[in-house]
């Protein structure tokens, strides 16, 4: 199994509809949580890039379901690696309820694929996905994914 980027999440009655259980937008939430929290505590130099002219445009984003969640069931939200290209990047991710003895289950699935852009809102045009960024996914790499880490000859957007 390849190493993931783990975000832990309590679900709250905030992140529930009437029936008690998790709103299905709340999965999405999650993965741009995660993803967000990523680039804070491993790739602080892309999120200055961000604050300058880098943008990061959500392309796709999907979510499997597989169980019900409720108000309290404690999450790892587990993201991978699937995909680099010159510019673009694709995550996967694996939510696990862990329950109080230890034991996990995956209740849901998720894709998403971003794109590197640099410029005015009237003039943006695809960038390469900075090296800052790709040394920080190198570690959450899917199996067979590691030759493009690093790498610019990846196809491109």
């Amino acid at each position: 199994m390849s190493p993931y980027y783990e975000y832990r999440h309590l679900v709250g009655f905030e992140d529930t509809n009437l029936v008690g259980n998790v709103y299905y937008v709340n999965y999405l939430r999650w993965q741009g949580r995660c993803r967000e929290m990523f680039l804070y505590e491993r790739a602080p130099e892309v999120l200055a890039e961000v604050q300058d002219d880098l943008k990061l445009f959500t392309l796709k984003v999907d979510c499997e379901f597989f169980a019900e969640i409720t108000a309290f069931d404690a999450l790892s939200i587990r993201m991978r690696l699937d995909d680099l290209t010159q510019t673009q990047v694709a995550f996967s991710f694996d939510y696990v309820r862990v329950r109080p003895d230890g034991t996990e289950d995956l209740v849901a699935r998720g894709r998403q694929r971003i794109a590197c852009m640099r410029g005015p809102n009237a003039d943006t045009r695809p960038a390469r996905v900075p090296d800052a960024l790709r040394n920080a996914l190198a570690p959450y790499a899917a199996p067979g994914q590691g030759q493009l880490i690093g790498t610019t000859s990846g196809a491109g957007a």
